[in-house]
């Protein structure tokens, strides 16, 4: 019987676009300041360009070399920093908010998210979500290593709740790492299709995949009462 519902963060709760938008428009803001950098709308432009086009990884040095920006190690990481530390503009859907206020009446809820502390916890904060869960976990707390796919995060919320694996169920939006470690401790597990998820790749690792997919958070308490 499931007596803990465990959310991942980015792009389960939220729209992780959101995040990415406000933090661009913080960079923009912040280089429209340097001398050699053009008007804070091109800046943007450049940087959403890069993007939505699919590089996530050298977003900042793609999009500098294409405003014809210097982009030395030292500026791209000055502009990471911004990106991480910046107070982001991001709401919780309505949607969200009634699936977490209806569950919290039936579940005990917990939180476990990967990602740079400070940035995680500014993002945990604006969405103004702290008071629904009895624990969160922030792995980066645990140290990098512990990201997922790691277990540690999974085991240590667990520890916090009193839960066994079997009373446990994982909700979360990326096949790629979310839900190795729980299907392996023997969690329950629900991948969450956002229309405008960030990460779509499918994984064949072994136990990659959720045991069960919903393309909506309204279909999420149905689901968790047939476990």
């Amino acid at each position: 019987m499931i007596t803990v519902v465990v959310f991942d963060l980015d792009d389960t709760l939220y729209d992780e676009i959101e995040y990415c938008r406000s933090g661009f428009a913080a960079v923009s803001k912040f280089l429209a300041n340097a001398r050699d950098a053009p008007d804070c709308e091109s800046i943007f432009a450049a940087l959403w360009g890069q993007f939505t086009a699919g590089n996530h990884t050298r977003t900042f040095n793609a999009a500098l070399d294409e405003l014809a920006i210097d982009s030395d190690d030292k500026r791209v990481l000055e502009l990471v920093k911004v990106y991480r530390s910046h107070v982001p503009k991001i709401t919780l859907p309505e949607d969200s908010r009634r699936i977490l206020v209806e569950l919290s009446t039936k579940y005990t809820l917990g939180l476990l998210t990967d990602g740079f502390l400070p940035a995680q916890r500014l993002k945990v904060q604006r969405l103004g979500i702290e008071n629904y869960f009895q624990s969160i976990v922030y792995t980066e707390e645990l140290g990098r290593q512990f990201w997922k796919p790691s277990p540690a995060g999974f085991e240590k919320i667990m520890r916090d709740l009193n839960a066994s694996a079997k009373q446990t169920v994982y909700v979360a939006d990326n096949e790629k790492k979310d839900f190795i470690a729980p299907n392996r401790l023997g969690l329950s597990t629900i991948e969450l299709i956002r229309p405008a998820r960030i990460h779509v790749s499918i994984s064949h690792e072994p136990d990659a995949a959720a045991q069960h997919k919903i393309h909506q958070i309204g279909q999420l308490p149905a689901v968790i009462e047939q476990l």
